[in-house]
């Protein structure tokens, strides 16, 4: 209702204006901030009176967004290197311009391009509504509920590559949302027509209302995230003095910092994976009040929590990312797996320093681009604690591998919990534990069908990394790195060599030479005792055959 009169006062009936055009909504409304070096941005567009009076009007009435100034940079400003750019985002954006509608690059990618990076990831933002995207590509498909956007496929397999598209959002004051009582699962039916849903805390359960860019902009999380690129005309959308905070490394947030906590507590930790991930330093004001909005955390669904952990762990810099939750303040009860890794009640040498190799890997891996796989990851995370749980079985009598598995059910339960996909996680992480003890047993019919296991190197890096550590034996691991590459020749020899460490290590044990868990499965219980072949019925001492019936003593 403000909004409309607003307009007819500047004249204006339509949400959408031109490209370069500055009007009521390219005015800031925030505190006037420290002016960006002329060097780096050319000059704002002076607003009229007439915009300043509106401005003021619409201030006085309702608490709006931080709109902020729209600043086209040129590239001999920005400095945005064209090679780092992916032709098929490129395609995307070009695609919907000649269809007559705007569209930029947007988010991460375009922080990233100006840092000299090249994203891994490529957003487009665009006025054209989801529906009129999908109409613009072979394969675009409408994904999402909360919020609602396309995601156009380029390729086929492995080499497949999603270009993820979203409309302008507009922003709305959370007090004029509806709202509704419980979250996402418990209010699926009183969430289905709307467009705009907040719950109790103010966390916003669907956010589908389209808008003009500069309220797009305003409703992004931090500065350096809301910067929009257009690859045809080379210019930086910048509404936010993004480019100046990530020329000087900064994270600050758009708006009021609890706020947009509230709106979306996610946020909480996405700002310390950016600063672990980009090397930023997070302004003060949008640093302070973390600790007081952690707890909004809890009502995050804990799929959307698993996924927000993975993606802090796969940034390249996991440790880095570790020590920033700790940083904050975050290093206990907001993710159950990484209490295991953080909590210092759990702590102890050995583990930290297993995790700690293991992470250090996969930085690496990511590093030079190569795959990593959730399961693993994880499966070198909670592995003491399985560890532990198992031994407490077998302390009460348990056998060894039904303990291993018992624990592992234990683990998964009070670790991750019912989120989506867990069976295959699940699946893939046993299968990796459960080889440990099976790597011990290194007669041919098991090693030959242990290598055939499609699985077989997660296992056997899993091993490595615990012979590393010092966990397991170090031999063992050399001899499945030289087994799993031999021809059959090689491979009868390697069966010799284990026969004859395997009866060392048996006799070390028996003198006293080496504990009893030398001789053990990877579960960590005592040497498996061999079983006696027992002798058929009637069979004499000696070895010759019993007559018919001896052993009933005959007629």
């Amino acid at each position: 209702m403000i909004k409309n009169i607003i307009r007819k006062l500047l004249g204006k009936s339509s949400l959408s204006t031109p490209v370069g055009e500055t009007t009521l909504e390219a005015v800031s409304l925030r505190p006037a901030a420290a002016p960006a070096p002329a060097a780096a941005l050319p000059l704002p567009v002076e607003p009229t009176p007439v915009a300043v009076a509106a401005a003021e009007v619409a201030a006085a009435a309702v608490a709006g967004p931080v709109r902020g100034t729209r600043v086209e940079v040129p590239a001999s400003v920005h400095r945005i290197d064209a090679s780092l750019l992916d032709d098929r985002a490129v395609k995307v954006v070009t695609t919907l311009q000649d269809a007559g509608f705007e569209a930029y690059i947007v988010g991460g990618a375009v922080r990233d391009l100006l840092l000299g990076h090249r994203p891994k990831d490529f957003d487009v933002a665009t006025n054209a509504t989801p529906e009129q995207v999908k109409g613009l590509f072979r394969r675009a498909f409408i994904i999402g509920r909360r919020f609602r956007i396309v995601h156009v496929v380029h390729g086929r397999g492995r080499e497949h590559e999603v270009i993820e598209v979203s409309t302008f959002r507009a922003y709305l004051d959370p007090a004029a949302a509806e709202q509704v009582e419980g979250s996402e699962k418990t209010s699926r039916a009183a969430l289905a027509d709307k467009s705009h849903v907040v719950d109790a805390s103010g966390r916003v359960l669907r956010d589908n209302v389209w808008g003009p860019q500069d309220e797009d902009a305003a409703r992004r999380d931090f500065t350096v995230n809301a910067l929009y690129y257009d690859p045809r005309r080379r210019i930086v959308v910048d509404y936010h003095d993004g480019i100046a905070d990530a020329r000087a490394r900064v994270l600050r947030m758009i708006g009021d910092p609890v706020t947009r906590y509230r709106e979306d507590p996610v946020r909480i930790i996405r700002v310390v994976r950016f600063a672990a991930k980009l090397g930023f330093e997070i302004e003060p004001g949008t640093r302070e009040p973390i600790r007081a909005c952690a707890e909004l955390l809890s009502a995050v669904p804990a799929s959307r929590m698993f996924d927000e952990m993975i993606k802090l762990l796969q940034t390249g810099h996991s440790l880095a990312s570790l020590e920033e939750l700790r940083k904050q303040g975050l290093h206990s009860g907001i993710f159950p797996i990484l209490d295991a890794v953080l909590d210092d009640v759990h702590r102890d040498d050995g583990r930290e320093q297993f995790i700690q190799r293991a992470l250090a890997d996969t930085d690496r891996r990511v590093g030079e681009g190569k795959p990593v796989a959730p399961s693993f990851m994880l499966a070198c995370m909670l592995w003491h604690d399985v560890v532990r749980r198992a031994d407490e079985l077998r302390a009460r009598g348990e056998l060894p591998v039904p303990a291993l598995q018992l624990a592992i059910d234990a683990v998964f339960d009070a670790r991750i919990g019912d989120i989506s996909g867990r069976g295959k996680l699940a699946a893939d992480m046993r299968e990796i534990w459960m080889m440990q003890p099976r790597l011990e047993r290194r007669t041919p019919s098991a090693a030959l069908a242990l290598v055939a296991q499609p699985r077989f190197r997660a296992g056997f890096d899993f091993l490595r990394l615990r012979a590393d550590t010092g966990e397991a034996d170090a031999d063992l691991a050399q001899w499945w790195e030289r087994f799993s590459t031999a021809d059959d020749a090689l491979r009868e020899e390697l069966f010799v060599e284990a026969r004859q460490q395997d009866q060392a290590r048996r006799a070390a044990v028996a003198a006293g030479e080496l504990p009893a868990e030398a001789a053990a499965g990877a579960s960590g219980g005592p040497a498996k005792k061999r079983r006696r072949r027992r002798k058929p019925a009637g069979a004499r001492a000696d070895g010759a055959p019993a007559l018919a019936g001896a052993d009933a003593g005959g007629d």
